[in-house]
């Protein structure tokens, strides 16, 4: 991933969290159990087919883009780019015009399939013999509301820990002081490295991401946020309650969150004067992609590199990605059927990653491998085109990105999951800002998922969903 579309991915990030919130109070949209014809053979193919949320902004893109298209036999495609609008998709759909497809985030599938503005994929599965067999399990559970899958997926964001060597060996700690493995000595760690100049922060300590990455400290201590059938909240639980305490409390060495952030607003992020390069952290999770903005910006920043470690040692990853859903009412599903398909199908991720380790392998630049939410094209990718050996720096990252990779869980859908999403963030930013402790803020966070899956499923079962 270049540094530009780090940068979009980011900005996409940032703006998640209100676009699915903003998707509970749009008019609704029909029965969620709607299908369709998916059937379509290429030599039927035809008409046009607009594509909403989706930018082939790099050689990833542009090359499945070409290949889905060639595949459609002169069905027109046509992109409406820029992250998804959630209001206008839901409004298109509300008014009988939606887009053919869209391009989500895994975690607002629920939502859409809850409102009926989405189709169940099963009838494209059966009818195109759709290999969901390839896609990573966490994967496609985070697309299955309640045994149907609703979307298709595709890339898979997993966290791996960066950090400053030379801060590190300064420090005298090793990556096992900061990659999760022992509390104890993150915290102390954490403290051990932050350093001040005329009051103010100079260094990072560790910073352990909150809000985004409570389900990552809380499943690496036992607990899941959420049920596996999606149903029941599980966010007072006390073995989530003691990992919102502990990362709170690696702020709390540094001087608290306000200062952690104000300072961490502040770095050049996609720079030459990133935090590493600048050495104004020591060690965070961070997800897998920046690996490449920091190879490509900054070569020599002195890193090192390992998995998120659970307390039993064992390598641990939280995952997000995006997808590919048909909306109720799409003028040719099968067309948008067929594009998913190729898309996200192991011929076409490899055309893909041949392209981007040319361009990499142009500019001098180190192939860091590519995660596509496809297990058995991921699996050859490394295979054919990572050459980076294990030994570098840049080896021991590609190493840690695929064990995470191996290593993942995800949140599971449900018909509320904006809802139960602002919960635990919003809980989570009650404790970052000073307004409750996390025992009080998780509990009143329970109260208010809980009533929000109960609501919703209500309304599914109600339909039949």
């Amino acid at each position: 991933m270049s540094v530009r579309n780090c940068r979009r991915r980011l900005r996409s990030l940032a703006v998640v969290t209100t676009a699915v919130v903003l998707s509970g109070c749009a008019t609704g949209s029909g029965d969620a159990t709607t299908s369709a014809a998916f059937s379509a053979p290429p030599s039927a193919a035809g008409g046009s087919l607009t594509v909403m949320g989706f930018g082939a902004d790099d050689e990833i893109g542009s090359t499945r883009l070409q290949l889905a298209t060639a595949a459609l036999n002169g069905t027109t495609v046509d992109l409406v780019k820029g992250d998804l609008d959630v209001q206008a998709f839901l409004s298109s759909v509300a008014a009988g015009d939606p887009p053919e497809i869209i391009y989500a985030n895994r975690d607002q599938i629920g939502t859409f399939a809850s409102r009926g503005a989405i189709l169940p994929l099963t009838d494209c599965i059966t009818q195109q013999a759709v290999d969901t067999g390839q896609y990573l399990p966490s994967a496609l559970a985070q697309v299955t509301l309640n045994g149907t899958v609703y979307a298709i997926p595709e890339f898979n964001s997993v966290q791996i820990v960066m950090a400053n060597r030379s801060l590190l060996d300064e420090a005298g700690l090793a990556m096992d002081d900061v990659n999760g493995s022992d509390w104890q000595a993150l915290t102390a760690a954490a403290s051990k490295l932050t350093k001040t100049s005329a009051g103010k922060l100079s260094v990072i300590g560790v910073d352990s991401k909150l809000p985004e990455f409570l389900p990552l400290w809380a499943k690496a201590n036992g607990a899941d946020l959420l049920s596996a059938d999606g149903r029941t909240a599980q966010l007072d639980d006390p073995k989530v309650v003691q990992a919102l305490n502990f990362a709170v409390g690696v702020y709390d060495t540094e001087g608290g969150f306000p200062a952690v952030k104000a300072f961490r607003d502040s770095a050049d992020f996609f720079g030459e004067g990133n935090q590493y390069a600048s050495g104004s952290l020591g060690a965070m999770p961070m997800e897998q992609w920046y690996v490449n903005v920091l190879n490509e910006v900054s070569p020599e920043a002195p890193m090192a590199f390992d998995t998120v470690r659970t307390p039993a040692g064992d390598t641990l990853a939280y995952a997000s990605g995006s997808s590919w859903a048909v909306p109720k009412g799409s003028s040719n599903p099968g067309a948008a059927c067929t594009f998913v398909k190729i898309m996200t199908r192991t011929d076409t991720w490899m055309q893909a990653a041949k392209a981007r380790a040319d361009d990499r392998a142009a500019n001098g630049l180190v192939f860091t491998g590519l995660l596509t939410g496809n297990t058995v094209a991921d699996e050859q990718i490394r295979d054919t085109y990572v050459t980076e050996p294990t030994s570098t720096v840049w080896g021991t990252a590609i190493s840690a990105m695929y064990e995470a990779n191996a290593h993942t869980f995800g949140l599971p859908a449900n018909p509320a999951d904006a809802e139960f999403k602002a919960a635990w963030q919003d809980a989570v930013n009650r404790v970052l800002n000073g307004q409750q402790e996390p025992a009080d803020a998780l509990a009143q966070a329970q109260r208010e998922a809980q009533a929000a899956l109960d609501t919703a499923w209500a309304t599914w079962d109600e339909q039949g969903g």
